[in-house]
């Protein structure tokens, strides 16, 4: 009987690792049948929620999508985006490098050929509670900050978990973009403690990358001026007026107001000159006009918006989408009937002010000392968290460290172009740029974004020749 069993069991096995998407557990109910207006794919998806804290009613909201092909031998990849208070699902799930992008006319989807589900199983929470449509009974719930953030992420974690049993002992990697330069590594931080403490389960954690991340808020605003001056956007003599009367300091200290009257009317006239017709966060992309997208999506028009081949107005077609009461059901979505629409960033959620001013370099080194590599990559038309501040900070992370320099800093290529810029130090922490990527790098640059990706995973380099095999 038991040689039956056992024979049963390794025929099930056999099976599952052919089909590539067998689970040992899943939940059911969870399962995504078909999204409404979605392409027909060959990998499942599932949605649902993970309550966090039975006593406040705080629950957060998540979309899986399995890996397109071989699912059962692949990782999985947590990705959270930041604001903070902006969605995951809305942002990275549909609008950068999940398997679906809104179309056009907000009422269903196309296929993103550069889904990250190429390389990983991906999962997209919306956290904290109060974002999107994770929720919270208690409404002093909504006043939150970093570190019930992270505890709710790792109780989500192991709840999700319990839920799809597999991927326990599957390689995790943790990424996001923005404001998750703090998520991630601080929810890195506390599963890190629960595997020093455990004697049980412990976290898989084989790597982090994070993108355009909010690492020392301080050194952002002192470089943003030199950023919109190197690319021709403010003058040589606002920028010698800012360099020469604005100090920052206060930024550190949470006081960004107690500048000099030269300063402010400096930073004013830089504002300016730049414009609100221009895009911070990508200085190269048309802007989207959202009054006129909204109304020609309510009169069902086809409302895309193209620049440099990159959909302006996608965001806006996603928050269409995402309000259809067809969508909701079909995700499992708003099981609480919440009184107000979903929107890509939260308009209930009071985040804690100072937690911006945190510095988050010695969560980067704990990670870095516990042999897990660290890619920090930045999109290079980005104003608002610029690399030329980014790739200042990892620096000093290495040689505060004593890491020297293993990749001296060089081009890497995707498909014969130039990707970008990329620097390794030591084993564990490596710096890219993205070469013409925004804020939100999938989003703007999907195929150099997935290289990276891919090489992340892999744990590989990035390509340094135009000769290495093209995907």
């Amino acid at each position: 009987m038991a040689g039956s069993w056992r024979a049963a069991a390794l025929a099930v096995a056999m099976v599952c690792w052919a089909a590539s998407s067998c689970m040992l557990g899943f939940p059911e109910e969870d399962l995504v049948g078909r999204l409404p207006g979605q392409p027909i794919v060959g990998f499942r998806q599932f949605a649902g929620y993970v309550d966090v804290d039975d006593k406040a009613g705080r629950s957060l909201f998540y979309y899986f999508a399995e890996a397109q092909d071989h699912a059962a031998g692949k990782p999985l990849t947590l990705w959270l985006n930041g604001g903070p208070g902006c969605s995951s699902v809305g942002g990275g799930a549909f609008t950068e490098l999940g398997p679906f992008y809104p179309r056009g006319d907000g009422r269903g989807l196309r296929l993103n050929k550069k889904s990250w589900n190429k390389v990983s199983n991906l999962l997209f929470v919306e956290s904290p509670a109060g974002v999107g449509r994770s929720y919270s009974n208690t409404s002093s719930d909504y006043n939150t900050g970093d570190t019930r953030t992270a505890n709710d992420m790792y109780k989500f974690l192991l709840g999700w978990y319990k839920k799809f049993p597999e991927y326990r002992s599957r390689s995790l990697f943790l990424s996001g973009e923005s404001y998750a330069g703090h998520h991630i590594p601080q929810l890195t931080d506390v599963l890190l403690t629960h595997n020093e403490k455990s004697k049980g389960f412990k976290f898989n954690i084989k790597g982090v990358a994070i993108g355009n991340p909010l690492l020392e808020l301080d050194r952002y605003i002192r470089v943003t001026y030199e950023y919109f001056w190197s690319h021709g956007m403010i003058s040589d003599e606002i920028f010698l007026a800012i360099k020469k009367d604005c100090d920052f300091e206060d930024y550190t200290s949470g006081n960004p107001h107690n500048e000099s009257k030269s300063c402010n009317d400096a930073i004013d006239e830089a504002k300016a000159m730049v414009g609100e017709y221009v895009d911070g966060y990508d200085v190269i992309r048309d802007v989207c006009y959202p009054s006129i997208v909204m109304q020609e999506l309510r009169l069902r028009k086809y409302a895309t918006k193209i620049s440099l081949g990159v959909d302006v107005c996608m965001s806006y077609e996603g928050s269409f989408y995402f309000n259809l009461p067809e969508v909701q059901h079909a995700l499992h979505a708003n099981r609480t009937h919440l009184p107000y629409g979903w929107s890509m960033c939260s308009g209930v959620l009071n985040f804690t002010g100072k937690d911006v001013y945190i510095n988050i370099l010695p969560l980067l080194e704990r990670i870095v000392e516990q042999k897990i590599p660290v890619w920090v990559f930045s999109g290079d038309q980005d104003s608002v968290v610029p690399l030329l501040g980014t790739r200042t900070l990892v620096r000093e992370l290495a040689h505060a460290m004593g890491l020297p320099v293993t990749v001296p800093y060089s081009s890497w290529f995707r498909k014969g172009q130039v990707g970008g810029w990329a620097t390794q130090y030591g084993n564990m922490l490596t710096f890219a740029t993205v070469r013409g990527a925004s804020h939100m790098v999938p989003f703007s640059q999907p195929d150099r974004a997935l290289g990276l990706f891919r090489s992340f995973v892999l744990g590989q380099r990035l390509p340094n020749t135009t000769h290495r095999p093209i995907d």
